[in-house]
């Protein structure tokens, strides 16, 4: 059984050609591409509106031979339109990447090479970083207590609270808490340092608290499953691999209970070991290895310091000063 062919889009910014193609292109997205409904409304809406002020600044309809001759200059118009609009870069982002999609498979149909738009360079996108907690809500997130009212087993919340432990305490990501073996972690009074492994396969050593550990020993001695040492000291309900998804649920549930922002999610207790660090006098290089950064200038970022915070930080510590 064939299927249903998708319904002819109409344009009254451009001529039937242009919305034929229109039509096939999406189809193809979607069908060979796989791309989500939503994304194809938006791809639609981005090209939509683009012929639209291509009509206007053109002051004619837009046709398929026009289109292919588009130039840098009308698409930057384009954009400096959709930018006066408030339009935040990723919503750019995704209409530049659109236009150019269409752009390829007009090329790939034979019906013209629309050179402009490669042209064209991508908005930049201000990095989005997670605002720290408040130093007594860190501490509390890391309370097994704090969900006591929840019908959950006794040790699925004493395992959530020694991994939001773990984020806070040490500074880990996610992926590096739950990659953690059941070897790898000390027992309580038998060491106070974790080898992580973290992005690039990079392994790097970081202190971990007492309390943190004891969290972590009380999760050990909950647990209804066999924990391995070589296996990870993390699992899930069913004794298998423990998801990211299911401790940024938690935190969902906290958040809730807490009054916390929709910003406190497991990788901003990671912001606030970096933040409440720094705001204590701690030594933006020290940061840096801890959260294992590859450079200063993203730990500079990552704690969101200004310019002049760096500067004291260097002329505090170089020998020449």
């Amino acid at each position: 059984m064939s299927k249903a062919a998708a319904p002819q889009i109409e344009l009254a910014s451009a001529d039937p050609s242009i919305a034929q193609e229109m039509t096939r292109w999406l189809s193809h997205l979607g069908a060979e591409r796989r791309l989500s409904p939503k994304t194809l409304e938006a791809y639609g809406r981005d090209l939509r509106q683009c012929l639209d002020f291509l009509c206007a600044h053109w002051g004619e309809r837009v046709t398929l031979k026009r289109f292919a001759a588009l130039e840098a200059t009308d698409v930057r118009a384009f954009m400096a339109m959709r930018r006066a609009d408030d339009i935040a870069g990723r919503s750019l982002m995704r209409a530049l990447a659109g236009l150019r999609s269409f752009g390829r498979f007009l090329e790939r149909e034979g019906k013209g090479k629309v050179g402009a738009l490669s042209a064209i360079r991508a908005p930049k996108v201000a990095k989005s970083l997670p605002k720290p907690l408040p130093m007594a809500s860190a501490k509390r997130l890391a309370d097994a207590d704090e969900r006591a009212g929840e019908d959950r087993e006794t040790w699925i919340l004493a395992r959530d609270a020694a991994v939001m432990a773990l984020l806070y305490g040490s500074g880990l990501r996610i992926s590096e808490a739950l990659g953690l073996k059941r070897r790898e972690v000390p027992r309580p009074g038998e060491g106070d340092v974790l080898i992580v492994t973290g992005k690039g396969n990079k392994t790097r050593m970081v202190p971990v608290l007492q309390n943190v550990l004891e969290l972590v020993q009380d999760y050990v001695a909950m647990c209804p499953y066999p924990l391995p040492a070589e296996g990870p000291i993390f699992v899930g309900a069913r004794g298998g691999p423990l998801s990211p998804r299911i401790i940024q649920l938690a935190m969902e549930r906290l958040r809730g209970a807490l009054g916390l922002p929709d910003s406190a999610t497991p990788h901003a207790l990671r912001h606030s070991f970096a933040t409440h660090l720094l705001s204590r006098g701690g030594d933006l290089r020290a940061i840096q290895e801890l959260l294992g950064h590859s450079s200063l200038s993203t730990t500079q970022v990552y704690t969101g310091i200004d310019s002049e915070r760096l500067l004291e930080v260097y002329a505090s510590a170089h020998p020449r000063r």
